[in-house]
């Protein structure tokens, strides 16, 4: 059975886009590099053999002229910088028309009006642009005594919706997010509402990341995950993917509370066992040929590129890094695995949005010749690699 592991470590990009600037980043983003420096340096023995060092400069990681794997660097074609923007490109999906943004003064008023309408929930607070953990900290208060949503949005095409879950219950919060993908459905091209549950701890609000879901717009064409699952493979989603996708050629899913989560579900599928928690999404043979496991590992950008925890993202990372020989060691000949990015979201540059940055790829597998692949356009390169493998 041919199986392709595609591990995306959200957010890490290496370096700025030709294009930032049109998206108002600054020419020296460069996540992977800038952590690494703010750290005093990486240690990700793992990823050094296969050749990450020799995709940019990262401080702790060296050169490695007996790379093991087929490193390289890919630029998107998309216009944006989220998560469904990215995910979407590398199984194939290039965006025609960018997702919209509300980052100067918020969703508009008839928008709001017709959300409140719909949901009954007697008026939202925030309604702009902002971080998640400043405007928790500014607003918390508000929302436990009127049990408002707390609606935001980023640089990023989203539609977050905060509520505390010991105030109001977390069945409404996904509630409030169904009904407010479906307006924006009917009225505005935005990617994703995210639903984005608290609890206070130790007197202050704390995000609960298991618990978090988005809702993102249907793929309006095939991607990747569909020719798998059409073709009786398995394509089996850990931690958001099923999400980013909705559903659409993914036939297994499992969300995820933490990176260490999904690494040990990644590793648990490459033992060949779908791990015991696993979601069946959708009807679909019981002997394979083919098999896709598509991992977002999301503590990378959620806890520390959006919070500005450089040193935290860098230790994610290294913990990210002991997986790798683990699953390695588990994979069989005909067995493909691809490292890469969806975006960029350097903490050591000001903001707190997604940054707009190539992305490092590595391909490894016991079959596969390492390999320099330079500068590719497209993170739907992925994609044809994966095609390649799986069907031939």
């Amino acid at each position: 059975m041919k199986r392709a592991i595609v591990i995306v470590i959200d957010s890490m990009g290496c370096g700025a886009m030709p294009d930032a600037e049109e998206f108002k980043d600054i020419p020296t983003c460069n996540t992977l590099s800038n952590v690494a420096k703010a750290k005093g340096g990486l240690h990700i023995p793992n990823m050094e053999k296969m050749g990450i060092g020799n995709i940019t400069d990262i401080e702790g990681v060296a050169r490695n002229p007996k790379y093991t794997a087929q490193y390289g660097i890919l630029r998107e074609i998309s216009k944006g910088k989220c998560t469904t923007t990215g995910h979407w490109e590398m199984m194939g999906l290039v965006l025609d028309n960018p997702f919209k943004v509300y980052t100067e003064s918020g969703f508009p008023k008839e928008i709001i009006d017709e959300f409140v309408k719909r949901t009954g929930c007697g008026g939202v607070l925030g309604n702009k642009a902002a971080s998640g953990t400043v405007i928790l900290e500014e607003l918390h208060e508000e929302h436990e005594k009127t049990k408002k949503p707390i609606v935001y949005t980023s640089a990023d095409s989203v539609f977050q919706i905060a509520m505390n879950i010991d105030v109001v219950p977390l069945e409404t919060l996904y509630e409030y997010c169904k009904i407010a993908r479906e307006l924006l459905n009917e009225v505005s091209n935005v990617s994703r509402v995210i639903a984005r549950p608290y609890q206070i701890v130790d007197g202050k609000p704390k995000r609960v990341s298991k618990y978090r879901r988005d809702y993102s717009v249907v793929p309006y064409k095939p991607t990747l995950c569909n020719e798998v699952a059409d073709d009786g493979g398995y394509v089996y989603g850990i931690g958001k993917i099923e999400d980013i996708f909705v559903g659409s050629g993914i036939t297994h899913a499992i969300h995820t509370g933490s990176n260490k989560e999904g690494l040990e579900l990644t590793l648990e599928a490459v033992k060949s066992k779908l791990p015991r928690k696993e979601l069946k999404v959708a009807e679909c043979t019981s002997k394979p040929d083919k098999y896709l496991i598509f991992t977002n590992l999301v503590d990378t950008d959620m806890l520390f590129g959006h919070r500005n925890d450089a040193i935290g993202y860098a230790k994610a990372i290294e913990e990210i890094d002991t997986y790798i020989d683990r699953i390695q060691a588990e994979m069989t000949d005909e067995d493909m695995l691809v490292i890469t990015a969806d975006h960029g979201c350097d903490p050591t540059v000001p903001g707190t949005d997604h940054t707009r940055e190539q992305v490092p790829l590595l391909i490894w597998g016991k079959k596969i010749k390492p390999e320099n692949l330079g500068t590719r356009t497209g993170f739907n390169y992925i994609a044809e690699r994966l095609r390649d493998w799986l069907f031939k």
